[in-house]
């Protein structure tokens, strides 16, 4: 027979029903329910201040991804744009007759002048650009539909209010006026604005656009990828199944886990002062980018594997060795396929952090003003984060949506790696 110990004897002379029991379980279930309050609550501000960030933007944003065009009839006259080399045409002066057509009734300069600035500033390049591609349209007269400029675009989505006395809007009400006689002949019509992610930056917002930003990010993650990658995994490797286990590992280690957590600033520092300014790299490469982010990105990668390897189970590990293979199969054959979920998903994280990072690339110079994408990584380029820098830091109106409208958009960018990144986690990984 087993004797009762003095605990249980204790608890056996525990009167539960008594008011003393009473009130502590009644402190218990209180402070049990606190503790759930304090986290729902917890979550709800958190959501709460996402919904509010994420309205703010899509309330901001969703005009950029429209834009306001105006259709008009242009003829290309064969005196104004030569056959045999139509780059050399007088574009600016179609633009102006096509305007004209559109007013018949316009007689004075000034007048012609605040017509003609309904038009984005643009349009002759849209134009040369579509003669030189069909020189058969010299001589011939088509229509055409090009973006309104900004402050006319803004008229039309109603973010300047028609209503509001003169002096205080962009449009007086002559050019208000004018822009109201095409909305009753139906040549306005909002489009979805593709050029948003076609075009490259401009001077004018509705004709500015982020493929160059795409491009150069591109550019910088493929490079941070192509390096990060091999160097952090087999960086790991050596750490966690080759190295010694002394003082300098150790120290290893511990600077590894520290440049995990170094400012990011730090790194656009030594990237502008090692190899912009030591080895001569062009400024405002994707080249210097894609290093400065891949060594970023290093710490983590290491970081990520080692703990994927420490994580297969050792009896893996120990039934290899145990039928005879070496060391390096079962590397190669066994932990790296099981601990490959964790590398991917952590590699993609470290991934979506260096696409979002600004700091770095506009000490390294990648905040260039580029009407075109650039060609390879050696081409002066911009990225994401730093195109939003540069449209926030604009004055001109039109910049305001797009700048959230960018933000979206490098968003979506962020979320579809995470997507990757648990699809992948849910289809390589293997339970024992």
């Amino acid at each position: 027979m087993i004797e009762p110990t003095t605990t249980t004897r204790a608890a056996a002379r525990i009167d539960w029903n008594s008011g003393t029991a009473r009130s502590l379980r009644k402190k218990r279930y209180a402070a049990d329910r606190r503790l759930r309050f304090y986290g729902i609550a917890a979550i709800s501000i958190a959501v709460l201040l996402l919904g509010i960030l994420l309205t703010s933007l899509v309330s901001t944003g969703y005009l950029a991804f429209v834009q306001t065009h105006v259709t008009m009839d242009v003829a290309i006259d064969p005196e104004q744009v030569p056959v045999d080399n139509p780059a050399e045409g007088n574009y600016r002066a179609i633009v102006a007759d096509a305007v004209q057509r559109l007013f018949p009734d316009i007689d004075g300069r000034s007048e012609l002048r605040n017509a003609v600035g309904i038009v984005t500033n643009g349009a002759q390049v849209m134009l040369r650009n579509q003669v030189i591609s069909d020189p058969s349209l010299i001589g011939k007269t088509f229509s055409i539909q090009v973006p309104v400029s900004d402050p006319y675009d803004q008229l039309y989505k109603d973010v300047i209010d028609r209503d509001l006395p003169e002096n205080r809007r962009r449009l007086n009400d002559e050019q208000i006026a004018l822009f109201e006689t095409l909305e009753d002949r139906g040549l306005i019509e909002a489009k979805a604005n593709w050029a948003l992610l076609f075009n490259a930056d401009s001077r004018f917002p509705e004709l500015a656009g982020l493929a160059g930003a795409i491009v150069g990010s591109f550019y910088a993650l493929l490079l941070c990828f192509v390096i990060s990658f091999p160097v952090g995994i087999a960086a790991a490797i050596y750490l966690e199944e080759f190295a010694p286990k002394n003082r300098w590992t150790d120290l290893i280690e511990v600077n590894i886990n520290n440049l995990a957590a170094v400012p990011s600033i730090i790194f656009g520092l030594l990237g502008l002062a090692v190899f912009i300014q030591v080895f001569g790299l062009p400024r405002s490469a994707p080249l210097v980018g894609g290093l400065v982010l891949a060594l970023m990105t290093l710490p983590t990668i290491i970081i990520v594997t080692r703990n994927s390897l420490k994580a297969v189970p050792p009896s893996i590990r120990e039934a290899a060795l145990g039928i005879g293979a070496s060391r390096h199969e079962v590397i190669l054959h066994h932990l790296l396929p099981l601990a490959i979920p964790g590398i991917l998903t952590g590699t993609i994280i470290g991934m979506a952090q260096a696409l979002g990072e600004t700091a770095p690339l506009l000490l390294i110079g990648m905040n260039a003003f580029l009407t075109s994408p650039p060609g390879g990584i050696m081409e002066p380029a911009t990225s994401l984060p730093t195109q939003i820098f540069i449209w926030a830091d604009s004055p001109e109106r039109g910049f305001v949506s797009r700048t959230s409208a960018a933000i979206l958009v490098l968003l979506g960018f962020l979320i579809l790696m995470n997507a990757i990144a648990i699809y992948l986690r849910s289809k390589l990984e293997r339970k024992w």
